[in-house]
């Protein structure tokens, strides 16, 4: 039986993969999840200490690091 990969599994292996992507570049990268699926994951994961989140520059673009 095969397992399903969960959003959290999807969003660490895209971090990985493209270590400092923006959350909007993360949601283009993961069809299968809409925005608000992922931006709860990703608050979920950066709060027990699976993902970082770092603003980048004067604006609010927030970029994610895999720990």
């Amino acid at each position: 039986m095969l397992e399903q990969s969960t959003a959290a599994d999807e969003i660490i292996n895209m971090v990985k993969t493209y270590p400092g992507c923006t959350l909007d570049e993360l949601t283009e990268r993961l069809p299968a999840w809409n925005w608000s699926e992922v931006f709860i994951e990703v608050d979920r994961l950066s709060r027990i200490g699976r993902l970082q989140l770092t603003q980048s520059g004067a604006g609010f673009i927030t970029t994610l690091h895999a720990l």
